[in-house]
């Protein structure tokens, strides 16, 4: 599987975003979310979703439709259709 491309567009004190691109294909890679975040999805999509028991689910992204997650969301994103997928994480820093 592919690497997905991540950009860190602002990291401050408070609040750090990341664009990130998924390719068809590709995948965040395992990942512990140590911040409360926010989701706004740039493109609509479908993104798979592993958990760490191998559980596999589908989420719908739906461009500018946000969402917000807390700390401690231990899964892999991946790409698995034959579109980029794009979204903005904003992780707020304690």
């Amino acid at each position: 599987m592919l690497a997905a491309k991540s950009d860190v567009q602002v990291d401050t004190s408070e609040v750090r975003v990341t664009e990130w691109r998924l390719a068809p294909g590709s995948a965040t890679g395992y990942h512990t979310h140590e911040m409360d975040y926010v989701i706004v999805p740039v493109t609509s999509g479908e993104m798979t979703i592993v958990a760490p028991n191998g559980e596999r689910t589908k989420s719908q992204l739906a461009a500018g439709k946000s969402y917000f997650r807390k700390a401690g969301v231990q899964h892999d994103v991946l790409n698995e259709t034959a579109s980029e997928i794009v979204f903005l994480e904003v992780e707020l820093k304690p």
